[in-house]
């Protein structure tokens, strides 16, 4: 089974306030990450917080999942990565990763199922996405890689292990993984549709 981590534990300094809880799509860009994942069958969702904690907890604590705290989210992307994929190695049920970021509006359930079924029966793999002229995440790291994924260090994310792998990777095309939310300029086009063109 693959267990499903949201990274959302940032502190959106470009945005000037938590995009994890901006308005969009009847929720919020976290609630809507959070369907997204909810949508395939998993071995659990995870979601990693650390700046504004409190009022995300808040804010999702309705819904089922799995909601880690990492203290060391001032570190960079690393440490919340290692904060989810060390919740999944507990599960001896769970093959793989699939790590996603709560920024990414159009990573919906339909992406994450075509990710998942690419998987192929192998001990060693990654399943990634590719958009403008880059691989990245949602990405599924076999379980193989979970070692390494708790060394990356810093700002260090997964595209490192992505790039440094490449013989293993399957790469399926999804052009709108280039939009993520980082600034308010950001949001009022996805707020007027812009992306969708």
């Amino acid at each position: 089974m693959t267990g499903i981590v949201i990274l959302a534990a940032g502190s959106s300094t470009r945005m000037g306030r938590p995009k994890q809880q901006l308005p969009y799509n009847n929720g919020t860009l976290l609630q809507n990450a959070i369907n997204a994942a909810l949508g395939v069958e998993s071995a659990g969702v995870y979601v990693v917080l650390g700046s504004h904690a409190n009022e995300i907890t808040d804010a999702i604590s309705h819904l089922p999942v799995n909601i880690l705290y990492n203290p060391n989210w001032q570190l960079g992307m690393a440490s919340s990565i290692s904060t989810g994929v060390k919740a999944l190695s507990a599960n001896k049920d769970v093959d793989s990763a699939l790590i996603m970021l709560c920024d990414q509006p159009f990573a919906d359930a339909s992406l994450l199922n075509n990710l998942i079924q690419l998987k192929p029966d192998a001990a060693k793999y990654i399943v990634a996405c590719g958009y403008a002229k880059s691989i990245g995440v949602p990405a599924i790291f076999s379980r193989s890689y979970f070692g390494p994924l708790l060394s990356l260090t810093g700002e260090q994310g997964a595209k490192k292990l992505i790039a440094e792998n490449a013989d293993e990777v399957i790469v399926y095309n999804f052009e709108k993984g280039k939009v993520d939310i980082d600034t308010p300029v950001d949001y009022e086009m996805l707020k007027h549709g812009q992306f969708n063109n």
